[in-house]
């Protein structure tokens, strides 16, 4: 009898829940008894996910190089899943807003410690010929890394240090689009010119940015934690997560991925020359742009010195 009270329960939920939905629940019980079986390949599809690494040259370690990569925007997107949550959480909670921190923290410091797959887990001479094939293609345009810019900050933190100050609230978001800090990768500021590598990304995703941009502009993670109570912004572990967060992508895992390309762009058998043609050492090393999403829960001294030790 308890199993049959059991069962009677869970199908009167299911009438209640269908009827809610105007739907009639005869329809969908009788739908079960067509349906296939689930398995571990229908749900997680790694037919298709097997099947999206497509070399362009014949060297055997450009399999790692792709596959490494998506396995990174795979992640990003975990991230991204994340910071969503906390922005369409109304009066969240310090508790699960520290929660989400640690869960993108984690994610982040799981991609830094993974660099070691491509630092030592490709052949210099190798990589230092197919990556010709590459151009003007670059990690810099992922489209991902970008979206998580902008939802963990405020815009005036991703602005060039060199514009910041003629850059408020009232700047229409195209204009503050083109003065974001990685435009230095692709543009030249005293002639105004951009590189293919800036052009072929901003035709793909500028439109899809600058939405995302206004979308995020109240709605990121630093202008969220702002709005919380004066008490909740003291709670000494969420700044300690927060702080992690920061220095853990703007410092920790950018020197890990400058340090991967320094070993093998700068290896006797390569050049000095990133893939997009970009000036990799100053876009890439956190000292020059001091990319920092939470600039006022470091000290002065810290702000001054970010990423000069690194």
């Amino acid at each position: 009898m308890a199993k049959k009270s059991k069962f009677e329960s869970v199908i009167s939920e299911l009438k209640d829940k269908h009827e809610d939905l105007s739907q009639d629940i005869n329809l969908h019980l009788e739908g079960f008894l067509h349906s296939k079986q689930l398995t571990y390949w229908d749900y997680i599809n790694p037919d298709a996910l097997l099947n999206l690494q497509i070399q362009r040259t014949e060297f055997p370690d450009e399999m790692v190089f792709i596959t490494y990569h998506q396995i990174n925007e795979l992640i990003f997107k975990m991230i991204l899943w994340e910071i969503e949550q906390v922005a369409t959480t109304k009066d969240i909670t310090v508790e699960t807003f520290e929660d989400k921190i640690m869960r993108v923290s984690r994610y982040f410091d799981m991609l830094t410690t993974s660099f070691n797959v491509m630092s030592k887990g490709m052949s210099p001479d190798q990589y230092n010929k197919f990556r010709l094939s590459l151009s003007p293609a670059s990690g810099f345009q992922s489209f991902q890394y970008r979206l998580i810019e902008f939802a963990s900050t405020e815009l005036i933190n991703l602005i060039d240090v060199r514009f910041r100050a003629t850059i408020d609230r009232n700047t229409p978001f195209e204009h503050a689009f083109d003065h974001l800090y990685w435009q230095a990768a692709g543009k030249d500021f005293k002639t105004g010119k951009k590189s293919q590598l800036l052009l072929n990304f901003e035709k793909k995703y500028k439109e899809r940015f600058i939405t995302f941009m206004k979308v995020y502009n109240i709605k990121n993670l630093w202008s969220i934690y702002k709005s919380l109570s004066n008490k909740n912004q003291q709670n000494k572990s969420l700044i300690k997560a927060m702080r992690h967060l920061d220095y853990t992508v703007n410092i920790t895992w950018v020197m890990a991925h400058y340090n991967t390309a320094k070993f093998y762009i700068e290896s006797k058998s390569g050049n000095s020359i990133s893939t997009g043609g970009s000036d990799w050492h100053k876009y890439m090393h956190p000292k020059y742009q001091k990319r920092i999403f939470f600039p006022d829960l470091w000290t002065k001294k810290e702000l001054e010195n970010w990423g000069e030790n690194e």
